[in-house]
């Protein structure tokens, strides 16, 4: 009985550390790689938009690398991710990115069929 219940606690807790598909760069490349700095962005092309992102698991893995991916975007001047509400507000340079852009950002992170973006608003 006491086997079958350490196996039982071993599965979930496999389960639950992998279900984040947190992309993670090597020491070697994150060392190299520098930020590129940002163009400013005109306030007359300045737009916002919300999304829900279905597909989270995890605040830490799912919802920060999705918040990390939209705001090193070019063109993206904030990116904020609430996994606990699933939503996405971005703001961004509407001359550079679109709906589906931002669309497309998202849902190809990991395998590019966990996360789907739904009920996209612009504010």
């Amino acid at each position: 009985m006491t086997f079958s219940k350490s196996l039982l606690v071993l599965a979930v807790a496999g389960i639950t550390f992998s279900s984040c598909k947190k992309e993670e760069k090597t020491t070697e490349t994150a060392a190299t790689e520098a930020p590129a700095p940002k163009k400013e962005i005109a306030a007359t092309d300045l737009q916002t938009a919300t999304f829900e992102i279905e597909g989270m698991t995890c605040a830490m893995g799912c919802a920060a690398t999705i918040e990390k991916k939209l705001a090193e975007t070019e063109g993206v001047q904030e990116a904020k991710v609430d996994f606990d509400t699933k939503t996405a507000t971005v703001s961004f340079d509407k001359t550079v990115n679109n709906q589906e852009s931002l669309t497309k950002i998202v849902e190809g992170i990991a395998d590019g069929k966990t996360y789907k973006v739904a009920n996209y608003k612009s504010i």
